[in-house]
């Protein structure tokens, strides 16, 4: 297990798994203040789900995280590379189990969950995302969502993302701290604070006030992206290998980060304008995620939500050697 003080990635690889990812995910919704019957929802859905990825799986990792914002929120993310679902209607279908997990399907699971999406494709694997809030509260809006994952079994990661969404407006940034461990996250989390204190900066104004504030840092790669749903405009700047693309269903433009460190190497700040399609979405990616992944092999990808496509890319882009983090912006619709 990868813990870190609000979430925690669990490798599901045999039925020990199970218990210690339900008890992560109780124990969560519990600091989230949910009652009894709340924890139990979570349980349970939480351990079927990973009853199904012992079962059926190969590589099944469950993320369980808080979600800042208004309302009190646990989120669970389950992915694999598995066989994928090939019978939706049989897998909904209540009580159906092939192979002696809990038996409340995905149905059930459904029910639990205040929010639920499953992306699946034949021979490739699954995505499960899970959203629970307590009571009859709504689950929040999801069109800006990250992931970050620490290289091998660090407890931290040298990679951070930070956002601000409105509904006219979304403004992001991702840090990949130069290095993995302590050092580098502690540079990712001085350019976190920053934008928190500057979100409503353009772009390469916040990218330079990031880039003296790493100076006594270990420093990183920095990119800032801000999207205006209006007008499908999205404004854009980074320094280092930071990887940012606009994405619809027939491919993908990169967006230009200048070459340098922010802390420590730089050339002239630039700020890029592009226009976004309908129907398309911002992702950006550290180079944890190789930048080789092709949208066009995700079929209907595009049309999910911001969680579900970074943990698909996340799984099939990103590499165990490095650090990784992915987050993705809908736009205009």
């Amino acid at each position: 297990m990868i813990r870190s003080r609000d979430e925690a990635w669990v490798r599901i690889e045999d039925a020990s798994a199970i218990g210690a990812v339900r008890r992560a995910a109780a124990a969560l919704a519990e600091a989230a203040g949910f009652g009894e019957h709340d924890r139990g929802r979570v349980a349970l859905a939480v351990s079927e789900a990973a009853s199904n990825l012992v079962k059926h799986a190969t590589e099944g990792m469950m993320l369980i995280r808080a979600l800042p914002g208004p309302t009190t929120a646990v989120e669970v993310i389950a992915l694999d590379r598995g066989p994928g679902i090939r019978d939706f209607t049989r897998a909904l279908r209540d009580g159906y189990s092939t192979t002696g997990t809990l038996g409340v399907g995905l149905g059930g699971i459904a029910r639990m969950a205040s929010f639920h999406e499953v992306y699946s494709v034949p021979g490739r694997g699954t995505v499960i995302s899970m959203c629970f809030t307590a009571g009859a509260d709504p689950a929040p809006a999801s069109r800006v969502s990250g992931l970050t994952r620490p290289i091998g079994e660090e407890s931290v990661s040298g990679d951070a993302f930070a956002c601000v969404d409105s509904p006219g407006t979304a403004v992001a940034m991702l840090c990949d701290g130069l290095g993995h461990g302590e050092l580098a996250a502690g540079a990712s989390r001085q350019a976190v604070r920053v934008f928190q204190e500057h979100s409503d900066l353009p772009p390469v104004a916040l990218l330079e006030r990031v880039h003296r504030a790493l100076a006594g840092t270990r420093g990183g790669a920095v990119a800032v992206a801000r999207l205006d749903r209006g007008s499908g405009l999205v404004r854009y700047a980074g320094l280092g290998n930071i990887s940012g693309w606009i994405v619809h269903a027939e491919g993908r433009q990169g967006m230009i980060s200048v070459p340098g460190i922010a802390g420590h190497q730089s050339r002239t700040f630039r700020e890029y304008e592009y226009t976004m399609p309908p129907h398309s979405m911002v992702v950006m990616h550290s180079d944890g995620l190789t930048d080789r992944w092709d949208v066009s092999s995700f079929p209907g990808l595009t049309t999910r939500s911001p969680t579900v496509v970074a943990a698909t890319l996340l799984r099939d882009a990103g590499t165990r050697r490095d650090d990784a983090c992915v987050l993705v912006m809908k736009g205009t619709a």
